[in-house]
């Protein structure tokens, strides 16, 4: 099967965040072993859903990671021309949920698994695919747990997520997280009588915009856009009727975090702001939706220097979105992002990746295993 076969059957499969992906992972799984690969299908705690991890080459040594998702983004949005789930050709572009972000990448690194299955590797090269990234990385991390008894140490993974083949050293970290408030209700005439729930929630909000423009004061990191962390509130929910005084308000706020600096302890701010809502008569919630570290990938680091010399690119100093790769790096693996596609094609309509960016990619990967022989 080449790239585009294989994609077309990547693609086929809807697997939307937070749904079971057996069948996506057990495609995978037969067609690796098929070349000889050592597989490992290693089930989540949610029971329907699962990571794998395959293994080319050697059992043992110090090899590198080819690390992706196999979960999408749900294509509900209006302005698709096609299927999402049914890959679409149209000139040099391949049409499709998840084309770019990310089971592009995932095709490249199975259509090279022929050429390196018959390859003399003398370092193993590992497939690390997980599940549910774009619920804020929740699948990786069990995957990251069981690494020691996969592999040893890798000398790095690359994250395959949309970059134009360029790598990329440096995101911010992540937390999100959703605030409640529950109130009292009653008759908007005896606003004395009851405790307005949206009232309360309102002053939370003009304390994360103020918060959010404290953080622009620093700290900096230049290398990003904007060279602050940032907070914002992305949902904010409550209230019936006009003439009801409002018994309970939702609001979700986002943080993205430079790195050095832990987005979950930046938070901490807000939590304690509603916590304090208490004294007033109200009842408050926090809940932690997701959180991942940035990562930061030294300059002068040789999995930097490798990527430039596969991709004949300089490397990038940092990206805008986040990934797995500051996990890995979490866990003592370097890691750097370098992947076919776009992120500005990704959770839109026709979302789409280009037939030479595949070529290209898995020729990158084919030339990894090149080095891997030598």
């Amino acid at each position: 099967m080449n790239v585009e076969m294989i994609l077309d059957q990547l693609v086929a499969f809807p697997t939307v965040v937070g749904t079971p992906n057996h069948a996506i992972v057990d495609w995978i799984a037969e067609y690796c072993r098929s070349y000889g690969a050592a597989v490992s299908v290693l089930t989540g705690p949610e029971g329907d859903r699962s990571n794998l991890f395959v293994t080319i080459g050697p059992s043992q040594g110090r090899g590198y990671i080819l690390s992706g998702h196999m979960d999408v983004v749900p294509a509900r949005e209006d302005g698709w021309t096609s299927d999402p789930f049914n890959l679409r050709r149209s000139g040099d572009r391949l049409f499709g949920r998840g084309t770019s972000d990310m089971k592009g990448f995932l095709a490249c690194a199975l259509a090279a698994v022929p050429k390196l299955a018959v390859q003399d590797l003398r370092r193993p090269l590992h497939l690390a695919f997980s599940y549910d990234e774009e619920a804020g990385c929740r699948g990786v991390p069990h995957l990251l747990a069981a690494l020691p008894r996969l592999c040893d140490t890798p000398l790095g993974a690359i994250i395959g997520e949309p970059s134009r083949l360029q790598a990329v050293r440096a995101h911010k970290g992540k937390a999100a997280a959703r605030l409640e408030v529950t109130g009292r209700s009653g008759h908007s005439s005896r606003p004395d009588l009851g405790l307005n729930a949206v009232h309360a929630m309102a002053g939370i909000v003009a304390q994360v915009v103020a918060y959010g423009r404290q953080l622009e004061q620093g700290p900096l990191d230049p290398q990003f856009e904007p060279p602050c962390s940032t907070l914002q509130v992305g949902v904010i929910q409550g209230g019936q009727s006009v003439n009801i005084i409002p018994d309970r308000s939702i609001a979700e706020v986002e943080l993205r975090a430079v790195p050095g600096t832990s987005p979950v302890a930046l938070l901490e701010p807000m939590k304690a702001a509603l916590l304090a809502l208490r004294d007033s008569g109200y009842q408050v919630a926090w809940h932690d939706l997701t959180t991942y570290p940035g990562l930061s990938l030294p300059e002068d680091c040789a999995l930097a220097a490798l990527l430039a010399d596969l991709t004949r690119q300089p490397v990038l100093p940092a990206v805008s979105y986040g990934t797995e790769a500051g996990l890995y790096q979490q866990a003592g693996i370097n890691a750097i992002i370098c992947g076919p596609g776009d992120i500005g094609r990704a959770h839109k309509p026709d979302e789409y990746i280009e037939t030479t960016e595949l070529t290209a990619c898995q020729s990158l990967i084919e030339a990894l295993g090149d080095r891997l022989a030598a």
